[in-house]
């Protein structure tokens, strides 16, 4: 069927050319001209692994086109799906200014009938609220609101999106149901139909979930640094295999970044607080990713005996994950802020943000490799767990600087030890 996504960022490029790759005509939709016209020459504005390869793919057999034109866009279409950014007010809240206004142009180009798809992250009765701006426009008979939430990780979204743990349609209607359930009906995967307040729930709580396990796994990392004698690994696999809970996310690091797993557990926070219901073991959750930054920033300052004024530190990954160029609240820039605060020049290298890093900062050191960064520094911090870095030969660099700050845990302490190094992790016993 035809289909038009409005909103080409990291969910909308995706999702258009995931469908197209199921064999739908797609139609991208943006504002932004300049990312149009890089989707046109097969390329997303954002790094993701296959995606590159799905655009250009579907584009040259016809089934991708992209337009900055809604009304265009749109045209026949049976599904529009609406991915816009949702980015968080000053109170948490989710910014709906985009969705509104994209409404707003569906229901004055909107001239035969189609589902109309959330699939940005909205908050509880977004639906309703859409309907009323629609409505404005258009008789009943032209549209149906629906909801499918994604659940796209960065780094793995094109396999998400193809081999997902399950597809959530939220439609009240009975026409819309079944063209969403043909829509997805190429994807193997268990769908469930729920109404569109659950699935507008849905993402909110996935996320909050996760977010929540996250900070579980963070907690007992610090809890075992505090001991100085027992293996977070060791703790959190005994944990991970009791199946009611599971080994996924439950891994230490510097804190959580990227852009949705903060954003949505303020939306979360704020939504909450509007409903009058307690808030406060995600406020908790919030503060224990805040603290975990600090615990990586109090490690730098003690490899250094208190003090490190003048020190350079050489980061290794900027990126809030390995496997994508996202910036966005990565745990890097809160962490290399304060290390500056305390008098530390950082030199840093990231395999795929270092463009992405350098609109955010700008009194830093960019190196063209991880050894670069050795020779540049005092002390390592790994804070992205990119596989290059695992493969570093640190015997070599051990001639250059002695001191190794590992939020990854990606070298095992008693090696690292062997080799003298001074080696923080998280949560292990050196």
């Amino acid at each position: 069927m035809k289909i038009a996504v409005i909103g080409m960022g990291y969910v909308g490029g995706t999702t258009a050319a995931c469908f197209a790759e199921l064999g739908h005509e797609v139609w991208g939709i943006d504002h932004d001209a300049k990312k149009i016209q890089l989707y046109k020459t097969g390329k997303a504005p954002f790094y993701e692994k296959g995606l590159d390869r799905l655009i250009k793919h579907n584009s040259s057999e016809g089934r991708l086109n992209f337009t900055t034109n809604i009304s265009e866009g749109i045209k026949e279409a049976k599904v529009i799906i609406i991915a816009v950014g949702t980015p968080p007010k000053e109170d948490g809240s989710p910014d709906l200014s985009a969705m509104e206004k994209v409404a707003q142009e569906i229901g004055e180009s909107l001239d035969h009938y189609a589902v109309i798809v959330e699939k940005s992250t909205v908050p509880i009765r977004t639906g309703e609220w859409m309907n009323k701006i629609l409505g404005k426009h258009l008789s009943k008979e032209r549209f149906d609101i629906a909801a499918c939430p994604e659940f796209l990780q960065e780094s793995t979204a094109v396999s998400d999106f193809m081999k997902p743990d399950r597809i959530v349609i939220g439609a009240d209607s009975e026409k819309a149901s079944p063209i969403l359930f043909e829509l997805y009906k190429p994807i193997v995967a268990p769908k469930i139909h729920t109404s569109i307040k659950a699935a507008e729930m849905i993402k909110h709580a996935v996320n909050a979930a996760l977010y929540t396990k996250i900070a579980f796994a963070f907690s007992v990392s610090q809890l075992c640094d505090a001991e100085g004698n027992v293996d977070c690994i060791e703790v959190l696999r005994g944990v991970g295999l009791d199946k009611r809970v599971g080994e996924a996310f439950l891994q230490p690091g510097p804190g959580v970044g990227g852009f949705c797993f903060p954003k949505d557990l303020d939306a979360l926070i704020a939504i909450q607080k509007q409903f009058r219901v307690y808030p406060g073991l995600f406020e908790a959750v919030r503060e224990i990713n805040k603290l975990q930054k600090n615990h990586v920033v109090n490690k730098v300052i003690k490899s250094f005996d208190g003090d490190i004024s003048n020190q350079i530190i050489g980061v290794l990954g900027l990126a809030f994950k390995a496997g994508t160029n996202d910036m966005r609240l990565a745990a890097s820039i809160d962490i290399i802020k304060e290390l500056q605060k305390k008098g530390a020049t950082i030199v840093a290298y990231d395999p795929k943000a270092m463009d992405e890093a350098k609109q955010i900062f700008t009194n830093i050191e960019y190196a063209n490799s991880s050894e670069e960064v050795a020779e540049k520094s005092n002390a390592l911090l790994i804070l992205t767990e990119w596989p290059e870095f695992q493969e570093l030969d640190m015997k070599k660099i051990r001639e250059k600087l002695k001191i190794v700050i590992d939020t990854r845990n990606l070298f095992e302490p008693k090696r690292m030890k062997q080799l003298g190094y001074i080696y923080y992790c998280m949560g292990r016993p050196i």
